[in-house]
């Protein structure tokens, strides 16, 4: 039985990895490789993580969590926070410009991320406190989204959490030592397209503080024998509905305290 499950979640994990190298659109997952439960869904991305590693993508360099905020959980329709990876080959800095046709369909997100400079201890994954202390580093980041499903309101979410949940990639800004920024949940967002204000949020939308949302991650990787390890990033959530983008556009994203970072997508 275990052997068959392996074997299962492989070729899931196979189908989708596949997909994403090729830029093809993500079909719900037939019933013989669909994730039975959340358990079996991370399973599955942790092999796609080891499949996209192999390739363009290279190492995993942190995580994003998602599903973290009102807004969020309204719009995807999903009521739980969920954990997903980050990249270095899809890693930039601010300014980056990024072609259209790259993605299916390319979107931003509003982040406050942290920098971990000590790994969070099993044990400490309920406790803020322990959390706080492993920070190391805060900055302002636009998660990279990209709707590659062929209709993501009618796939199922063991699938998207399989599949990274929307995830492309990453802009990073300046990092601020995290001893110097005070209460993450008082820090402000606003997400701006081609000068345009078109969203804000502020820290405490995030599962009521961004900590509760590492809390989660902290226990959810725990969960599965892993944990926050130093020098790590997370994206703790956005705080703004996720904004699609068009060539010509510039996408801007500012968090008080932290200062700005840009793109601009090309045709």
């Amino acid at each position: 039985m275990v052997n068959g499950r392996v074997e299962h979640e492989d070729a899931a994990a196979a189908t989708l990895a596949a997909a994403r190298l090729a830029r093809a659109a993500v079909a719900v997952l037939p019933e013989g490789l669909r994730a039975a439960d959340l358990d079996a869904a991370y399973r599955i991305q942790s092999r796609v993580h080891e499949r996209l590693s192999a390739d363009r993508f290279g190492p995993r360099i942190g995580w994003k969590i998602g599903c973290t905020t009102p807004v969020m959980q309204a719009y995807l329709g999903i009521p739980e926070p969920c954990a997903a990876g980050l990249f270095a080959g899809t890693r930039h800095r601010s300014g980056v410009r990024l072609r259209a046709g790259d993605f299916r369909r390319i979107g931003i997100e509003c982040e406050i991320g942290v920098r971990f400079k000590a790994a969070v201890p099993t044990e400490a994954a309920g406790d803020r406190d322990a959390i706080a202390a492993a920070i190391g580093a805060v900055f302002t980041a636009i998660e990279i989204v990209d709707d590659r499903y062929e209709d993501w309101r009618s796939t199922d979410t063991p699938t998207l959490i399989a599949d990274d949940f929307f995830a492309a990639g990453c802009v990073l800004g300046a990092e601020v030592p995290f001893d110097d920024i005070g209460d993450l949940a008082a820090l402000a967002g606003v997400t701006r397209i081609n000068g345009a204000e078109a969203g804000r949020g502020v820290g405490a939308d995030v599962l009521g503080h961004p900590l509760n949302a590492l809390a989660f991650l902290a226990g959810n990787l725990g969960a599965r024998g892993r944990r926050i390890e130093e020098g790590e990033i997370v994206l703790t959530g956005s705080l703004v509905e996720t904004r699609w983008l068009a060539a010509g556009d510039r996408a801007e994203i500012e968090i008080t305290g932290l200062g700005a970072v840009s793109l601009v997508v090309d045709a």
